[in-house]
């Protein structure tokens, strides 16, 4: 998911109450050593979860986010994420964002050749 500050998450999910979570994957140690820039996915979500397999070395990731454990094709919420909460301006302009990009995305199954169309008449030159 593309977020205004040019960053882009793993998964920003919209959740039943209408806050975001932004879940960064992790797939080990070096992936999230190497990984500076996650710290600011936390202005585009109300709650922020890393996700790792179950052999990942939890010790290393921060206590103020949330965290979910996948094994064997299943995922288990081991903590959840404090929250805080984004501004009403820019949760609005975040849902607007996240409309688009679910909408544009129905779009290109249902209609490949028009979202093209589609895409290519809102182009800015």
């Amino acid at each position: 998911m593309p977020l205004p500050n040019g960053r882009r998450a793993d998964i920003l999910a919209l959740r039943p109450d209408g806050c975001f979570a932004c879940i960064e994957v992790k797939s080990g140690e070096r992936d999230f050593l190497a990984d500076a820039k996650w710290p600011e996915y936390r202005e585009f979500s109300d709650a922020l979860f890393f996700a790792v397999d179950d052999d990942f070395p939890q010790a290393l990731l921060p206590e103020d986010v949330g965290l979910i454990v996948a094994c064997d094709g299943a995922a288990e919420l081991l903590r959840e994420a404090p929250a805080h909460p984004l501004a009403p301006a820019r949760r609005r302009a975040l849902l607007h964002r996240f409309a688009w990009l679910a909408a544009s995305r129905l779009a290109m199954l249902e209609d490949p050749a028009g979202a093209a169309l589609l895409r290519a008449a809102l182009r800015v030159e």
